[in-house]
């Protein structure tokens, strides 16, 4: 599989990556066989990147990707976790983990100073048994951008400088504070959740070509937008950005479903495909919580969409003039 170095470092990951929400219990309980054959089957499709963070399962998805590549050549994949949550035990008492179905042995603290930072790192070395990642995220830092910003960076700037870490950036979902990271700090890569997809080309207004500009690449996570473009054809009460999806983004949907078919290409695909085909996008990461899964999804990825469907949609208003294929 093809990789992709980011930025000015040294790592390179796989163009499809491994997300690790699932692992965690997300939306549904995941047992550690499952997660384990959903691992292996990555593994085996090329798959040598992987992406997990504390907030996924209060650790579970930490531990179940470190306890995976142990036993791996450390040369041979990349890791990537997060910071900006410290995990503090306390008694589960009968509950389990917000919208992780794990017991709720730990809460979560938000904390994006550098002690913060550091612990943080500990912590998530300790539970995947690992000396080292590659890649270092500040996570979810919407509701504390500025904390983030001017206190969370520099203290991953530090990491990098020591080579603790070989690339630092952040995963989140608004564009214009990814932006403003992008403009004012030196990063190597971001992570951009469900904002340059089939159905949300926002991402085009300023993150992309801000990225352009400084030569820092997007890996594209949350492409399926919380599930309406995970199968062929959208169902009634298809989820978008995590709630029912509304009438006209189901309608969308549907049309680019509709173009897709009169392709032979499936909406998952297309999906897949789509954020690959702007220059800074170095990859695409997908949640997957199963061996069966995993393989529908590298199958779809290593498919290939016909341009001819681009260009039906484009005519067809469905996605921006502004997307572009790799020069």
């Amino acid at each position: 599989m093809r990789k992709n170095r980011l930025g000015r470092s040294t790592v390179e990951v796989t163009e499809l990556g491994f997300g690790g929400g699932p692992l965690g219990g997300l939306f549904e309980p995941l047992d550690d066989d499952t997660a384990t054959g959903a691992l292996t089957a990555a593994w085996e499709g090329g798959v040598r990147y992987f992406d997990t963070a504390p907030h996924y399962g209060i650790g579970h998805s930490e531990r179940r990707i470190g306890d995976f590549l142990r036993d791996r050549p450390r040369e041979e994949y990349t890791l990537s976790t997060k910071v900006g949550r410290i995990l503090v035990p306390q008694d589960p008492q009968g509950r389990t983990d917000e919208s992780f179905q794990a017991p709720a042995t730990h809460r979560r603290v938000r904390d994006f100073s550098r002690d913060g930072v550091l612990r943080s790192v500990e912590d998530s070395l300790a539970r995947m048994g690992a000396d080292r990642v590659d890649v270092l995220f500040l996570h979810d830092a919407e509701e504390c951008f500025e904390d983030a910003l001017r206190r969370g960076y520099p203290a991953l700037a530090e990491l990098r400088s020591q080579g603790v870490v070989g690339a630092i950036g952040a995963g989140m979902h608004h564009t214009g504070m990814l932006t403003r990271l992008v403009q004012e700090a030196d990063v190597d890569v971001v992570m951009l959740a469900g904002r340059y997809t089939l159905l949300d080309h926002s991402a085009l207004d300023d993150l992309l070509p801000a990225c352009a500009g400084r030569g820092v690449p997007v890996l594209a996570a949350a492409v399926f937008n919380s599930g309406i473009l995970a199968e062929p054809r959208p169902a009634d009460g298809a989820r978008y950005e995590y709630a029912p999806a509304p009438p006209d983004v189901l309608r969308r949907a549907h049309r680019i479903a509709d173009v897709c078919e009169a392709h032979g290409v499936t909406l998952p695909r297309a999906a897949v495909a789509f954020p690959l085909r702007h220059p800074v996008v170095a990859g695409v990461v997908l949640g997957m919580r199963s061996a069966g899964e995993v393989r529908r999804d590298t199958e779809a990825f290593g498919a290939g969409v016909p341009e001819g469907l681009w260009t039906d949609l484009r005519e067809q208003g469905l996605i921006d003039e502004r997307a572009q294929a790799p020069g």
